[in-house]
This record gives structure tokens, sequence and C-alpha cells, in this order.
């Protein structure tokens, strides 16, 4: 599998991300040997970067993960977990949890961007994980706390970089707007931007991806399927959006795009994971996997490729923006040797 560069550091990533909340229970409970089988089953598929969180399953996605990497040779793979949710006792448990997690609810998450709670996660996160150290460390949906996410974590984080526990640090949200200001007014390497860059909406090439380009810094696109409603060949109205029911309006434009994509002898959730990779400033895209047969469906959607007649209708149509980078086959010197042909990526 192609791997590309965070910009400005030494790290790498490979195309595709496996996003580790559905092995913390998201929605619905699986077992740990369905989450390892899912993790091993990515690694053989040839994925190297695996993305988690204290959130995710209050800790057990990163429980899970690190007992599936364990043994695994370090320097070959890339970690990212999340900052922003410390988790601490819950004194009045109710029996689940209550954010879209099946596990029990004896712990709760407390928000906390301070100093001492940015390197008190990341420490935690060390623990349950196992590791050594974390590659890629982002502050999770800091939505209502940018003054001290920006002022206090970011800066926090920055040390722990120069004392090479954390490799490269960032933003993960489901907003371009602020993910624009951390590349621009903070030390953030990259930004992970959840569904805002998908076949379905690209208003993040009027922010957070020319401000990625202009800094010099990378962005890994996350929700590509804007959370259910493009993961299948033929959207429905019970499929979500936005975690929420879908507008039908969108549910009509996901329709219609399928179609275009079936015409052109593909799917849509194939376009819809590589359609992120065309933008330069897009290094990799996360993909929610929790069982081996979820893997190798999707790492074979990334591979099958994409014709170039789909892009050029959708965008004759008006599906797709006029500016949106499209992908392109690159010289097959490029694809042997894992590289970037023409200046946009081959997927």
């Amino acid at each position: 599998m192609r791997r590309r560069r965070i910009a400005g550091t030494a790290l790498e990533l490979t195309e595709v991300c496996f996003g580790g909340a559905v092995i913390g229970n998201l929605y619905r409970a699986t077992t740990t040997e369905t989450a390892v089988a899912a993790v091993d089953a990515a690694w053989d598929a040839g994925v190297r970067y695996f993305d988690t969180a204290p959130h995710y399953g209050l800790g057990l996605s990163e429980q899970r993960l690190g007992l599936a990497l364990a043994g695994r040779p370090r320097r070959e793979f890339t970690v990212s977990s999340k900052v922003g949710r410390l988790l601490v006792r819950n004194e009045h448990p109710g029996g689940r949890d209550t954010q879209g997690f099946d596990v029990p609810d004896d712990l709760r998450r407390q928000w906390d961007w301070s100093r001492e709670g940015v390197r008190r996660s990341v420490e935690e996160t060390l623990r349950r994980t196992g590791l050594d150290r974390l590659d890629v460390v982002y502050v999770h949906d800091p939505d209502a706390h940018w003054r001290q996410a920006a002022d206090e974590a970011m800066p926090e984080l920055a040390r722990m970089r120069d004392e090479g526990l954390v490799g490269a640090i960032g933003a993960g949200m489901n907003q371009s707007a602020m993910l624009t200001r951390f590349l621009r007014e903070t030390a953030a390497d990259l930004v992970m931007l959840a569904g805002r860059y998908t076949l379905l909406e690209q208003d993040a090439l009027d922010d957070v991806l020319p401000a990625a380009r202009e800094s010099g810094k990378s962005v890994v696109a996350a929700g590509v399927f804007n959370s259910g409603l493009l993961a299948r060949n033929r959207p429905s109205a019970e499929l979500t959006y936005n975690y929420a029911t879908a507008p039908p309006e969108l549910v009509a434009r996901a329709r219609t795009i399928a179609e275009v994509c079936e015409r052109h002898g593909t799917s849509l959730p194939a376009a819809a994971i590589v359609f992120p990779l065309a933008h330069p400033a897009v290094v990799s895209v996360a993909l929610g996997m929790g069982t081996p047969e979820q893997v190798t469906r999707n790492t074979a959607l990334y591979r099958q490729g994409v014709p170039d007649s789909l892009w050029a209708e959708l965008r004759e149509r008006g599906l797709l923006r006029a500016d949106a980078p499209v992908p392109a086959a690159a010289p097959a010197d490029a694809v042997s040797a894992g590289r970037l042909g023409g200046g946009r990526p081959a997927v």
C-alpha cells in the first residue's frame, strides 16, 4: 500500500488508515477476538496507520489496538490517538455508556485541555496501548474550547513532540473552520478532517485544504462515507448522515451519484474512498473498520481503481465541484515505487 509523508516531518502514513472507533464497540458490541482479527486483516492488506482515541469505548479501542499490535515491529507502523477527554471513575454509573459505545459506564469522560491534562492523557494512552510512544496526537473535538486548546493543549503537545514522546501533533474535528485556525495559528503538523471533504460536500476546498497547502501541512480525511450514506452501492433512506437520519435531498443526491458510478463500472463506496486522496494536501483516508470482512471490502475498494470518465460526468452534472482535484493514473514507475506522479495522486 502506498504511503505519503506528513509535510514537514519524517512520518509516513499509508493511504488507508484503520479507524479504531468500531473496535471500541461503536453502536454495537464486538468481541476482542474479532477486533484483533480486524487489525490482523488490515496488516495483511498493507495498512500501517492505525487511529484510536480514549473516547472510543472508554479506552476499549486503545486496549484492543495495543493488544493486536503487540509483537509487531514498532518501526513498521504508525499510531495516532487523541487528547481532550480524560477517563475518570464514574461515581454514578447507569450500566452502559450513553455516547454511542456499547460498553459499561464504570468510567466517564472529563473534558480537559490543560497542560497537565494533555500530558496525563498521553501517558494513560501509552499504558492502555502498551506502546512506548505515539506517532501522532490530535486534540479531539475542541469545538467549544478553542482558547484553551490553542493556548495550553497545543503548546504542551509541541513540548512532547520536542521530547520525542510524540512524533506529530494536530487536531481532529467534524468542522473545517476551526481546523483552518489550528493550521494557521498553532504548531499543528496536520489535522484530521471528519466528514467535510467527501463526494457529498467539498466546502473544505475554501478553507482547511488551501490552508494546509499554504502552511506546508497535511490533512487526514476521515468520515468519507458521511457516517454511512455513502457506504453502500445504493443509498437508502435509513442510512445516516453526520450520525443522524439523512435528509431526503441528500439521499437523492447520493443515489444519483451512485447511479453515475454504476454506469462507469464502479461503485459509490469505491469512489468515496479514493476521491479525497486526489487532493495534494491529503495524506491518508481513515476508514472505520471492525471486522476482517469490512477490512477486506474497504481495501479492495481502495485498490480497484475508478475510471476518469466518472469524474468528468460528475462535474458535468454539477455533482462535484469543478475545482475539486480528481484521481488520475500515475506513471508505472511511480506506482511501483509507491510515489505520486505528475503532482496528482494515483488511486
